[in-house]
């Protein structure tokens, strides 16, 4: 099947996604670059920050029976109605609480979206087409995502408008779903698995994503803190998140064909070491531009690979008789634990040393990079194959990931 009968029927999502994506990378950014200019205490940055991603684990167990109550495009509207809600009287006056819960509310109703968004996706794919499809989402996600750090560099007059605009990005999407023809999908109630039953089934895959998500979720939420703390430019910050974002997107495909042929265990152990590596060079080099934004670049390559990765290797070492789907959404929901615990942390040390942030991140990816090689090698031909994945996703996102589909490994 052409890429043009995939995209076309489904090229709503598409742009409902971006512009969602354009908004979440422009808010998540620039909510720690305004209260630092508002002299906010670093602890109180990284509360408010975690408050998003706690939103998002209240989604992923709760949203979905909204969704199913009510419908698609009525649960799209609410969702998108919370979000430019909370958007907006973060413009109106600053309070550390109002905002905290405001983060919360934005975390909740934005994860809902991609819920939405990721069961349609899925009703409209199918065993042909799911991973051509993911593949757009995970193309469209990074670049919208990085496309949304160049409204940092809005003209310091415009700052108020940055969530008016954020607003207007969401109505878009809006204006697009609700226009939609696309049948709505029947969304099946999600298993849950306990974390000491998920960590003895796959412990490196649980382990890689917990740290995969306190990496990125400090990546967006306090990396824009340090850089500030080094240069006090809100232009370096826009370019060095781009950079890095994009670095990101380039990484997943030759990461994922060397892990398919090196086999996981190998290539998270690569990829965390060369995070640390990285991680070190920022503690060390990091006082001039040109050398952020190279790091900043490697930075990008490595840490956006270790959740695919995780998942991947999931799928390597589960047989037949485990619900990967409900693995899947597990190791979610534990990239979501380390994603809200991140910026509490990270938030208290910034106040210690501006260096804590990558002490953090050198010290989760060395041990990581250690703790890869002492688990077992898959054998090759018990190998499932790499799929890339969106820097962030919904619930749904494992109901979309091809590697479900009989045969897929075959095919492929």
């Amino acid at each position: 099947m052409g890429l043009k009968k995939i995209i076309f029927p489904i090229s709503s999502l598409f742009f409902a996604i971006a512009f969602l994506a354009i908004g979440y990378g422009m808010i998540l950014t620039f909510i720690g670059v305004y209260l630092k200019d508002l002299g906010v205490n670093n602890t109180v940055i990284g509360i408010i920050n975690a408050a998003f991603f706690l939103g998002a684990i209240l989604s992923s167990i709760f949203s979905q029976k909204i969704i199913s109550t009510v419908g698609h495009i009525r649960s799209f509207a609410a969702f998108a109605a919370l979000m430019i809600i909370s958007f907006l009287l973060h413009s109106v006056f600053f309070n550390e609480i109002l905002w905290a819960a405001l983060r919360l509310i934005s975390g909740f109703s934005f994860y809902g979206l991609l819920i939405i968004l990721e069961s349609w996706l899925n009703e409209k794919s199918s065993e042909e087409s799911r991973g051509k499809i993911l593949a757009i989402y995970t193309i469209i996600f990074y670049l919208a995502t990085a496309l949304g750090q160049l409204f940092l560099n809005i003209d310091e007059h415009f700052k108020q408008f940055i969530f008016t605009i954020g607003s207007v990005l969401v109505l878009f999407s809006v204006l697009i779903i609700s226009l939609t023809k696309i049948k709505e999908p029947i969304l099946e109630p999600f298993d849950k698995f306990s974390f000491p039953k998920i960590f003895s089934i796959v412990p490196l895959a649980t382990v890689t994503s917990f740290i995969s998500g306190f990496v990125v979720g400090g990546f967006f939420t306090m990396l824009p803190i340090y850089i500030l703390m080094q240069s006090d430019s809100l232009e370096l910050v826009s370019k060095f998140m781009l950079i890095s974002i994009i670095g990101g997107l380039i990484s997943q495909w030759p990461v994922g064909i060397l892990s398919d042929k090196y086999g996981r265990r190998k290539l998270i152990s690569i990829v965390s070491f060369l995070s640390a590596f990285t991680s070190l060079f920022f503690i060390l080099y990091a006082q001039e531009e040109l050398y952020l934004y190279i790091l900043g670049f490697f930075l990008g390559l490595t840490i956006f690979t270790l959740y695919p990765l995780a998942v991947a290797r999931a799928n390597d070492v589960v047989d037949e008789s485990k619900d990967i789907i409900e693995i899947s959404r597990t190791l979610l929901f534990t990239y979501g634990i380390g994603s809200f615990l991140s910026p509490l942390i990270i938030g208290v040390g910034l106040s210690l040393s501006p260096n804590f942030l990558f002490i953090s991140f050198f010290t989760l990816c060395f041990i990581l990079s250690i703790y890869a090689l002492t688990q077992e090698r898959v054998k090759d031909k018990d190998l499932s194959v790499f799929v890339n994945i969106p820097v962030a996703s919904g619930a749904e996102l494992p109901q979309l990931d091809p590697r479900q589909d009989e045969n897929y490994e075959k095919e492929v």
